[in-house]
């Protein structure tokens, strides 16, 4: 016998900017890397519900629960070719014991959605190399391809100021 799951999604807001950084904490953890410090995490809620926002942040509740179980961050990006915006998933996350439930499909339901409401051209997202679940679900359930002729290229802070010093190797 299988349980539907009730899945609410909502824009953070400042009541659950706590449980969003938890979060993101986890993904940090999940990805094996190092998790945002209180300042950073002040960042994150400040550019999501600030004056000037510069990300979108959206949060999966289960059934009634009180706190989220999964989150996503979007950016919106700009095509020159194709004229149009581009809306950009930069993570999407849901606890491990809320996984299998639907809960991240309906989060990329949500950003396909959401892109196909504002006209935008594309919706682009990375996967890791090691994350063959995500990418399995992304290219069988999606239908979405994995782009082969473009690499994605970063510069951490350090770099830049390297570069900007006129040290860059």
């Amino acid at each position: 016998m299988s349980t539907t799951l009730k899945i609410d999604l909502r824009p953070l807001t400042r009541e659950h900017a706590p449980s969003f950084c938890q979060l993101v904490i986890a993904l940090a953890e999940f990805e094996k890397l190092t998790p945002p410090d209180e300042a950073a995490q002040a960042r994150l809620v400040e550019d999501t519900l600030g004056a000037r926002p510069r990300i979108e942040v959206w949060l999966a509740f289960v059934n009634d629960d009180s706190q989220p179980c999964g989150y996503m961050i979007l950016v919106e990006t700009y095509s020159s070719f194709l004229a149009l915006p581009t809306l950009y998933l930069e993570d999407l996350f849901v606890l491990p014991e809320r996984r299998k439930g639907g809960v991240g499909g309906a989060l990329l339901k949500k950003v396909v959605s959401l892109a196909h409401e504002r006209g935008c051209g594309r919706v682009e997202w990375t996967a890791l190399d090691w994350n063959v679940n995500a990418q399995q679900v992304y290219e069988q359930r999606l239908g979405a391809k994995r782009m082969s002729e473009w690499f994605l290229y970063r510069m951490t802070r350090d770099d830049m100021q390297r570069f900007l010093k006129g040290e860059a190797k």
